[in-house]
């Protein structure tokens, strides 16, 4: 399941008591603030949460898998992400929400006899 900004607002939103509109502006705001940052070269650590990083990939080469021909890859600027502690712990942990019971599989329905294919020229 993924989750997107918007539904990190509504939840902000709903926790704070504050109006989605409010919380839309700070989310994206410290998303642009974010990103702006990386693409300089920095590095943004959040206790706790983890820290995120521009790294250099080295220039390779690599293989175009439908000729095998060689290919130069030039080096390239990428961001990386190492969890911190209490993520970590979070994740290892499971999901907080109790798990559904499992729903009982249906019935097995009788067998249907297949339909004869249509005659066609093309192969």
């Amino acid at each position: 399941m993924t989750m997107t900004k918007r539904e990190l607002v509504i939840r902000v939103a709903n926790r704070l008591g504050i109006t989605q509109s409010e919380v839309g502006k700070i989310v994206e705001t410290a998303f642009e603030a974010l990103s702006q940052s990386l693409a300089e070269g920095k590095r943004w650590e959040l206790r706790d949460f983890g820290v995120f990083e521009v790294k250099t990939r080295a220039s390779r080469i690599g293989r175009n898998p439908r000729t095998g021909d060689q290919v130069p890859v030039p080096q390239r600027r990428v961001v990386t992400f190492r969890p911190g502690k209490k993520m970590k712990e979070a994740i290892s942990a499971g999901p907080t929400a109790t798990p559904a019971a499992p729903t009982p599989a249906p019935a097995a329905a009788p067998p249907v006899p297949e339909a004869p294919a249509p005659a066609t020229d093309r192969f």
